[in-house]
């Protein structure tokens, strides 16, 4: 199979990152026989610095024309002044938006390894193993009317929260489908007790419900959520939410598996590529990470695993995403460790290292 990837290395310690995915590819690729395409593009501050625009449309181009999309990071504090008219958040929910990119995928695992790098108690997070789906194409990061006006004292800001019917359904959806091959079981989150459109959530979410009776939907506030996620992770098999609270839950979650280093990510929308397969862009969730850029230390194993996802979703290869996933298991089982997930005992790698140590462990 020819596997035609565009890198978005972006910012910060993204392009570490992304280069130790392309590297575990490149072996994957080779030893299953597959030829393997990368081709870079810009995209957030990197792309600013040299275009103007925080989604270029080259860049644009290339990820519609490619099988699937990597993402290292974007952002940093270069870019961060917030009367800026161009930043480069800009560009990634661009990107999402131009690819119909609706549902984000978030795997949280607790490796038996890992178990102590979690601040929680070892009996909490043992066996953690969910997926949160967040929406991702509607909310408040793309609602209008948005902006600031005004004068001190007096200085007003909006934001617009929309969701639409159809935008509901089609991520709820995808969530009870995932949960066919899980344990059966939806969390819908929601903050129905005040907000209109988590209302309307709510009532789609059932909706969409009666038409899978074999899985279990629950409904559940958000501010509770956030709680039992931390008191309750294993209650927790899938979870299906609007686009802000995913992206806050998600990074709590993270502190489940001990580090955010460890999380990968799968963006999805309808839109297929050549080989029939979903398109779609993957990303570790962590951020770009500007104050350990250039040092060599960056955990690369969420961007890893995220390869593992883009093998399995775009291309089908689920063989070769499992080697994947096994050969991280074996690295952290082996007590090999970045920065981020370290304890007494244990061997540190760097970022090139910790990539190296996956490549042996995929022979």
């Amino acid at each position: 199979m020819n596997l035609k990837i565009t890198v978005l290395a972006g910012d910060g310690i993204g392009p570490e990152v992304a280069a130790q995915g392309v590297r575990v590819l490149q072996t994957i690729a080779a030893r299953h026989g597959h030829a393997l395409e990368c081709h870079d593009a810009l995209l957030g501050g990197c792309a600013i610095d040299t275009t103007g625009e925080a989604l270029p449309a080259d860049t644009q181009a290339q990820c519609a024309a490619a099988d699937a999309v990597l993402l290292g990071a974007v952002g940093g504090p270069k870019w961060s002044d917030p009367k800026a008219k161009v930043r480069p958040e800009q560009g990634l929910l661009g990107i999402r938006k131009a690819l119909g990119l609706f549902a984000n995928l978030r795997p949280v695992k607790v490796y038996d390894a890992l178990i102590d790098a979690s601040t929680l108690k070892p009996e909490v997070v043992r066996g953690v193993d969910m997926l949160i789906v967040r929406e991702l194409t509607g909310g408040a990061y793309f609602g209008t009317p948005q902006g600031r006006s005004g004068e001190r004292p007096n200085r007003q800001a909006v934001d617009t929260t929309p969701y639409s019917e159809a935008e509901i359904a089609r991520l709820m959806r995808m969530a009870f489908e995932l949960a066919r091959g899980r344990r059966r079981k939806v969390a819908s989150v929601d903050k129905a007790n005040v907000l209109a459109t988590s209302r309307l959530w709510r009532e789609v979410a059932h909706e969409v419900a009666a038409e899978y009776p074999d899985v279990q939907i629950e409904d559940v506030l958000v501010d509770a959520c956030s709680m039992y996620l931390i008191r309750n992770p294993l209650s927790y098999d899938v979870i299906a939410t609007e686009n802000l609270f995913g992206d806050i839950l998600s990074d709590e979650a993270a502190m489940l598996a001990g580090s955010m280093g460890m999380l990968p990510s799968a963006s999805l929308g309808e839109q297929m590529n050549r080989h029939g397969f979903r398109r779609g862009l993957y990303e570790p969730i962590h951020g770009s990470a500007p104050d350990i850029a250039g040092k060599g230390i960056a955990n690369p194993l969420a961007t890893i695993l995220s390869c593992a996802l883009m093998l399995r979703w775009s291309f089908g290869l689920n063989e070769e995403a499992a080697a994947i996933e096994s050969a991280v298991e074996r690295a952290l089982a082996d007590g090999l460790r970045c920065r981020d997930i370290a304890s007494p005992g244990t061997t540190l790698l760097g970022t090139a290292e910790m990539g190296a140590a996956v490549l042996e462990r995929l022979a």
